[in-house]
């Protein structure tokens, strides 16, 4: 289980990460069209796309493992053009398929990782705050080899956090987790999230609700939206209404389309009817309204909320992840 431990505090700079018309070719394909946006300190950014979007590809550009075949990416500041090791200290990448060596030890292969980044002194001490705030306390001495895919994945985010950077680039962070440490993670990556800027990739759009504050979605290497979580949903709500009521008697299609503002009805049942508005109107008060003159009681009335994953599916016309 993680514990709570002090996360190393030092003065929190102006960060940013920013990726200006990103453009990359393979061949004649375009896996990035384009591609613009900026992320602060202190954001937890969503980078959201069907499989094949181009996310491992944005992603592997700002760490510097491809090169793009136009456009720029900076880091605090410094373009990776030319700077790409300085900005390599700086940032913390947790890849998709996170690579291991298996024969290593936990704490080994973390000092390894540590010695790359030149922590020198500081090595045993960082080494066992990462190990107690990634929760590998009681596996610190085993060989990864030995442990499941859930623990794999903490290592890898033990290893991206080790040398304490500014930007975390998170591909899939979650994969492979139980429930529990789903939700163990998600609380720390809210934690260090307070002071770093951090992008993460994911499938599941329950992560994105309960840790993002802004979602980008691209699809086909474009991006199709760029917003806050909350005004993402909020928009798309708007866009049509679906009520669900049940009324206490029966009732015939030709009266429940004498509802004003009523699109279309859909009967579930003799006494449920699924019931869609024009543009952005919330017909409940006229539905209670039509009841109330036809003596009818309703015995619920319910408004269809969109899921983030109804939003995603709209926004990028697939019907997979």
């Amino acid at each position: 289980m993680i514990r709570t431990v002090v996360v190393s505090q030092k003065n929190i700079k102006n960060m940013s990460l920013t990726v200006n018309k990103i453009t990359k070719l393979y061949g004649k394909q375009k896996a990035l069209d384009n591609i613009s946006f900026e992320i602060k300190t202190g954001e937890i950014v969503g980078f959201l796309g069907p499989n094949g979007a181009g996310k491992s590809t944005m992603m592997k550009i700002i760490v510097g493992y491809i090169s793009q075949t136009s456009g720029e990416v900076s880091v605090n500041g410094l373009n990776t053009l030319g700077n790409i090791i300085k900005i390599r200290k700086q940032i913390g990448y947790l890849p998709e398929h996170n690579p291991l060596y298996l024969n290593m030890y936990v704490k080994e292969y973390l000092n390894f990782v540590a010695g790359i980044y030149k922590l020198g002194i500081n090595t045993h001490t960082r080494v066992n705050e990462i190990i107690e705030l990634t929760g590998l306390t009681l596996e610190r001495k085993k060989k990864i080899s030995m442990l499941s895919k859930g623990y794999r994945q903490r290592i890898g985010l033990a290893a991206a956090l080790i040398h304490d950077p500014d930007v975390l680039i998170l591909d899939e962070p979650t994969t492979g987790l139980d429930p529990n440490q789903i939700i163990e993670i998600r609380d720390l990556i809210l934690k260090i999230g307070k002071e770093k800027t951090i992008m993460l990739s994911t499938h599941i759009m329950q992560e994105v609700e309960a840790i993002c504050s802004r979602v980008i979605i691209i699809d086909e290497g474009k991006i199709v939206t760029d917003n806050l979580v909350k005004q993402i949903s909020e928009i798309n709500q708007e866009k049509e209404q679906t009520i669900f009521v049940e009324f206490e008697k029966d009732i015939e299609k030709n009266e429940i389309n004498t509802i004003d503002g009523l699109l279309e009805s859909v009967e579930l049942s003799d006494k449920l009817w699924a019931l869609k508005s024009k543009d952005d109107n919330d017909i409940r008060r006229n539905v209670f309204d039509f009841a109330v003159k036809n003596k009818n009681r309703i015995i619920s009335m319910y408004k269809e909320e969109k899921s983030m994953e109804d939003i995603f599916r709209e926004l990028t016309n697939r019907n997979d992840n």
